[in-house]
């Protein structure tokens, strides 16, 4: 994806600033859509706002129930598999 060429934008004094519209098309950014502000030593960073917190495997492992008790063998699993192939490919 190549990047849009740069521009200039000026801040207002309500502290509002214009994002172009080729770099808003380029990041599918419509009216409304959240973007996080982050001061960096570089300059500032907008990026857009993540639909879901970011977690770690820690914090959701063992939400889900097993429907077994036991684990599935690699022949289980393929004999699954294979049965499931057949019944999707039965139907045409």
């Amino acid at each position: 994806m190549a990047l849009a060429k740069s521009s200039t934008t000026v801040l207002s004094t309500k502290g509002q600033v214009i994002i172009p519209k080729a770099v808003r098309d380029q990041k599918n950014w419509a009216p409304g859509e959240r973007l996080v502000v982050e001061s960096t030593p570089e300059g500032v960073l907008l990026r857009q706002e993540r639909l879901f917190p970011a977690t770690q495997f820690e914090e959701v492992r063992g939400c889900l129930a097993p429907k077994r008790k036991k684990a599935l063998s690699l022949d289980e699993i393929d004999a699954a598999l294979r049965a499931a192939a057949k019944r999707r490919y039965a139907r045409g």
